[in-house]
C-alpha cells in the first residue's frame, strides 16, 4: 500500500536523500552550508576576458593550476612552520628537533600542554561556532555533493583548529589542514573564473594534490591522491593540471626551505616466498585500520553517554593522550620525527607492540574527543611500527627465512594508510618515490590491494567516507553525485496543471474536459487541497450521471514533494505504479504546485547520466 502524505516516509523523504530544505537553485539551506548565491556574492570575479580564455582553452587551466600550486605550497609551509613553533614554545624543544622523536620530555609539560591546549581548542571552537554556524565541507564531500564549491572561511577555521590540535601534541597530523586550504584556494580561484562544474571539481583536486605533494615531497603521490580520493576518477585530460599543481607546490616548499617528508630506505631483496607474509601483513594492516576507525566512533559515543559538553571533551582527550605520552613521546603529534627513528632503529618486539597500542589509542582518542586533524601520517607511522613488529614475529617463527624489517616497515605503513584513507595507487607511488625501488613498490601494491579489499569487504569505508556515513551521508568516494541531488522534483515538474473540485458532477466534468484534451486532472477539495487524480478516459467510461469526480479518485495518498530528488521520485512512481503524480507544497498543506510524469523524469535522468559519461571520457 502506498504511503500516505502524512506518513514519516513521505514527510521525511526529502531528508533521506539529503535534498531537504533546498531552494529553487537546488542548494541546501538550514544544513550548515553556504548557498551558492551568498558564496558567489562574496567572491571577486576575474576580468571577463580572462574568464573567457579559461573557459575556451584548457591550456589556461594549466596556468590556473600553477597558481593554485603556488598558493598551496605557501600554505603548507606556513602551517608546518606554525605547528613546529608551537612545539618549540610549548614543549621546550629545539628548532631542529621533532616532538615525536624526543627521547624524553618534561613530564609536567607532557600532560599539561595537551590538557590546556584541548581546553583552549574547545573554547575557540565554541566561540567560532557562535559566529560562524556553517559546517565546513572537506574536498571529498565538496566534489561529491557540491560540484567543488567550498567555503574559504570554513576552511580557515579547520586550519586553525588543526594547527592548535597538532601544536599541543594531539596524536593527529596536519594533512587535513593542508588539503582543506589547498582545495579551498582552488575552489575560490575556480569560482572567480566561473569555470564549469567539471573544471571546478578538477581544480579542487589540483589543490589537494598540490598540498600532499608539497607536504610529502612526492608529486606523483599528490597527483594520485587527488585522482583516487578527491576527483574520484582518472582521465588523460585531468593529468596535466594536477601534475602542474603538484610540481609547482613542491618547488615552492623547496624554495621556502620547508621541512619536507624524506624517508630514505635502502632497497631490500625480495624473493617470491616473501609475498606470503606480505599478504598476511596487508590483512593485519586492514584490521588495525578498522580498529582505529571503530575506536574513534566508540570514543565519541563514550563522551556523549557521559553527557560532557562539547567544548570540554578535547581537554579530557588531551589528558589521556598526555598520560600515554609519559610512556613514550612518540605518541604525540603526527609521528613525523618518530617514523625516521623507528625505521632505522632496533627495538624489541614488546616495545614495538606497546607503541602500536599506545599510538593507535592516542590517535583514536584525539579524533574522538574533538581534536581536529588527519590520520594520514599517523597511519604511516603506525604501519611502519606494525611492519617492524611483524618482521620480528616472522623471524622468530622461521629463522631459516627472514624477511627484511625495512621491507615490512614500508609495506606496513602503506597498507595501514590505505586501510585508513584509501588510495592504493597513492601509497604505491609514495613507496616508489621514497625508495626508488620497483620491486619494493610491487610488494607495497600487493599489500595495499589486500588491505583495501579486506577493509571494503569487512568494513566498507575508509576513514573519510566512514565519517560521512556517521553523519548520514551515503557517499563512498568523491565521484560526483551532487547533480543527482540537485535534480529535484521542483526543477523537473510542469507547473501548468488543470484542476477540478471533487464535488463536480461527471456530466459537468465531461463538458469542461473533452476526451483527449487531458490524460488526467488534479482533483481538489473545497479548500483547494489535493485529494487525488482522475483519469479523463475513465470519467467518460462511467455512465452513471449521478456520480461525482470524487468517486473516481486515484493516488489520493501518494504525492511528490518539490525537494525530493529524482531518485526518490522514481521510487515513488514505482511504488504507486503510476506514470504521473501531483506535486504539492507540503504534506500538511497539500496545495498543488505542479505535475511530474515518470517519462519526463527518466528522460532527464538519462540526459544527466550521458552528460557525466561524456565528462569522464573527455568528450
Amino acid at each position: 500500500m502506498p504511503p500516505t502524505p502524512g506518513d514519516p516516509a513521505v514527510a521525511g523523504a526529502t531528508r533521506h536523500g539529503r535534498g531537504a530544505f533546498r531552494s529553487k537553485d537546488g542548494h541546501a539551506h538550514g544544513t550548515g552550508r553556504r548557498p551558492r548565491r551568498a558564496l558567489g556574492s562574496a567572491v571577486a570575479h576575474a576580468p571577463q576576458v580572462l574568464r573567457a580564455l579559461v573557459r575556451a582553452d584548457e591550456v589556461w587551466l594549466l596556468v590556473l593550476s600553477g597558481f593554485i600550486g603556488i598558493g598551496a605550497g605557501v600554505a603548507v609551509w606556513l602551517i608546518t612552520l606554525a605547528a613546529q613553533y608551537m612545539h618549540q614554545l610549548l614543549f621546550g624543544i629545539a628548532h631542529d628537533q621533532r616532538l615525536s622523536a624526543m627521547d624524553h620530555l618534561n613530564p609536567l609539560l607532557t600532560v599539561a600542554v595537551p590538557v590546556i591546549g584541548g581546553l583552549i581548542l574547545g573554547l575557540v571552537t565554541l566561540g567560532i561556532g557562535r559566529l560562524y554556524t556553517r559546517r565546513a565541507v572537506d574536498p571529498i564531500e565538496a566534489n561529491a555533493l557540491f560540484g567543488g564549491r567550498m567555503s574559504m572561511t570554513g576552511s580557515l577555521v579547520v586550519v586553525l583548529q588543526t594547527i592548535i590540535s597538532n601544536g599541543v601534541g594531539a596524536s593527529i597530523g596536519l594533512e587535513a589542514a593542508y588539503t582543506q586550504i589547498g582545495s579551498a584556494i582552488a575552489s575560490r580561484v575556480g569560482h572567480a573564473f566561473r569555470v564549469r562544474r567539471g573544471d571546478l571539481r578538477l581544480l579542487v583536486g589540483c589543490g589537494a594534490a598540490a598540498a600532499i605533494a608539497g607536504a610529502f615531497n612526492a608529486p606523483l603521490t599528490g597527483a594520485f591522491y587527488a585522482f583516487e580520493l578527491v576527483i574520484g576518477t582518472y582521465a588523460i585530460g585531468t593529468f596535466g593540471p594536477v601534475a602542474v599543481a603538484s610540481l609547482t607546490s613542491m618547488a615552492v616548499v623547496h624554495a621556502l626551505g620547508g621541512e619536507l617528508f624524506e624517508l630514505f630506505l635502502l632497497p631490500a631483496e625480495i624473493v617470491p616466498l616473501d609475498y606470503i607474509p606480505i599478504l598476511a601483513l596487508g590483512m593485519l594492516c586492514a584490521l588495525l585500520g578498522i580498529a582505529i576507525m571503530r575506536g574513534v566512533t566508540l570514543t565519541e559515543q563514550a563522551f556523549r553517554r557521559l553527557g560532557l559538553s562539547t567544548w570540554s571533551r578535547p581537554a579530557i582527550g588531551g589528558l589521556v593522550v598526555g598520560l600515554l605520552a609519559l610512556a613514550t613521546p612518540a605518541v604525540l603529534s603526527s609521528g613525523h620525527g618518530a617514523l625516521a627513528v623507528v625505521v632505522g632503529a632496533e627495538y624489541s618486539l614488546a616495545y614495538l607492540l606497546l607503541l602500536v597500542v599506545l599510538k593507535a589509542a592516542a590517535s583514536a582518542i584525539s579524533i574522538g574527543s574533538g581534536f581536529r586533524g588527519g590520520l594520514f601520517f599517523a597511519s604511516l607511522f603506525l604501519g611502519a611500527v606494525l611492519g617492524k613488529a611483524f618482521a620480528l614475529v616472522v623471524g622468530a617463527i622461521s629463522s631459516e627465512h627472514m624477511i627484511s624489517p625495512t621491507l615490512c616497515a614500508l609495506v606496513g605503513m602503506s597498507g595501514l594508510a590505505v586501510a585508513v584513507i584509501g588510495g592504493p595507487l597513492t601509497m604505491g607511488f609514495l613507496a616508489l618515490e621514497s625508495t626508488g625501488s620497483l620491486p619494493m613498490t610491487v610488494a607495497v601494491l600487493v599489500a595495499c590491494v589486500v588491505s583495501a579489499v579486506t577493509v571494503r569487504r569487512t568494513f566498507g569505508y575508509s576513514f573519510a567516507t566512514w565519517r560521512f556515513h556517521l553523519r548520514g551521508e551515503s557517499i563512498r568516494s568523491a565521484v560526483d553525485i551532487g547533480w543527482m541531488r540537485n535534480l529535484t522534483v521542483e526543477r523537473m515538474m510542469r507547473r501548468e496543471v488543470r484542476t477540478v473540485h471533487a464535488d463536480k458532477a461527471l456530466p459537468e466534468f465531461k463538458q469542461e474536459f473533452s476526451l483527449g484534451s487531458e490524460q488526467r486532472v488534479v482533483v481538489l477539495d473545497d479548500e483547494d487541497r489535493y485529494v487525488g487524480l482522475v483519469q479523463v478516459a475513465e470519467a467518460y467510461a462511467d455512465a452513471h450521471d449521478e456520480h461525482v469526480v470524487g468517486d473516481l479518485l486515484h493516488h489520493a495518498d501518494t504525492v511528490l514533494l518539490p525537494r525530493m530528488t529524482i531518485k526518490e521520485a522514481v521510487a515513488m512512481f514505482e511504488n504507486a505504479e503510476s506514470d504521473a503524480l501531483a506535486v504539492v507544497d507540503g504534506p500538511e498543506t497539500r496545495h498543488v504546485i505542479g505535475m511530474l510524469t515518470e517519462q519526463h523524469a527518466l528522460r532527464r535522468y538519462s540526459e544527466e547520466l550521458d552528460r557525466r559519461r561524456r565528462e569522464l571520457s573527455g568528450e
